[in-house]
């Protein structure tokens, strides 16, 4: 109608449409094909645009231009007891006092060491030069290398490690400064570390516990017990470690002794336990003793119970 025209013919009507459908078919079907193929290409990252981001909870997919995937971020470690630490270090905040035995240079002081200090019950001698191998190697050499090797293990688990002694003193200190040096530590653990001096043939180590003893300065009843657990794991970690066994030559073979004859034990007023690692005089125990290599598994079993003492 409007504007002059006349509507067509019904027949041309019809094949107008026809042509112009077969017209636009084609050219959509190419323009659908195209645009597919664009989105394909964006889907696959293949040039890093358009690529699909993950959620914060979702793990992401790994690239596949074949490049690796970055890695993880990694996860803090437990201790050994399985506990973990905020900050990855189980014995965070924690205070270690080692107490090697004897010094190197108590040779050099006879008359210093040999004098009488208070032990609480009775009195004793300041210290003494210690044991030794057959070959000469010294129980003071020995107990410094290894509780050097285990304080490197424990400050890497975050420890406070203080000793009593480093090589650096003329001689001593005196058992009861020995014990007094933990005390005002504060210290969460003390473990003095010895090697014995019994007959040849015995072999293996022991613990040495602290007995309930009062009298003078001396006081363990409040330590006795965390003293016999911190003992306790030590035996067992410093076996596994090592390979040793108890020795059977003292305390029924159960590697704990419980002593109160000892002013580093009975003026402790701190957890505390002595390790006799092993016996000089006797062939074998002296091949590992003097073994670097099973110095530092000594040092380790020694670290390791303190780490799970501290962690219970």
């Amino acid at each position: 109608m409007s504007n002059g025209s006349f509507p067509p013919e019904p027949g041309r009507r019809g094949g107008t449409l026809a042509i112009v459908l077969a017209a636009l078919i084609p050219a959509c079907f190419a323009g659908w094909l195209l645009w597919s193929s664009v989105g394909d290409a964006k889907d696959d990252g293949a040039d890093g645009v358009g690529a699909p981001t993950t959620s914060s909870t979702s793990s992401p997919s790994p690239p596949s231009s074949g490049a690796p995937a970055a890695p993880s971020p990694p996860t803090p470690s437990g201790n050994a007891s399985g506990k973990q630490s905020g900050s990855g270090k189980p014995l965070a905040g924690k205070v270690v006092v080692l107490d090697p035995g004897h010094n190197p240079n108590n040779r050099d002081h006879p008359s210093q060491i040999a004098r009488l200090v208070d032990i609480g019950t009775d009195e004793k001698e300041c210290d003494t030069t210690g044991t030794a191998t057959n070959s000469g190697y010294a129980e003071a050499s020995f107990t410094l290398d290894v509780a050097r090797r285990a304080r490197t293990l424990l400050e890497a688990r975050g420890a406070t490690v203080r000793f009593t002694q480093d090589g650096d003193r003329p001689y001593g200190p005196c058992v009861d400064e020995r014990a007094e040096i933990g005390n005002k530590a504060h210290a969460d653990a003390v473990v003095s570390v010895h090697a014995d001096g019994a007959a040849a043939g015995e072999r293996g180590f022991h613990v040495i516990l602290p007995k309930s003893v009062r009298g003078g300065g001396a006081d363990t009843s409040a330590i006795t017990a965390p003293s016999r657990r911190l003992g306790e794991r030590l035996r067992s970690r410093f076996a596994k470690a090592t390979g040793s066994e108890p020795a059977r030559y003292i305390a029924d073979g159960s590697g704990l002794d419980v002593r109160g004859d000892l002013g580093g034990l009975n003026l402790s007023t701190v957890p505390k336990v002595f390790i006799e690692c092993g016996n000089m005089r006797d062939s074998q125990d002296a091949a590992e003793l003097t073994d670097k290599a099973w110095r530092e598994r000594a040092a380790d079993g020694v670290a390791q119970g303190i780490t799970d003492f501290l962690n219970e």
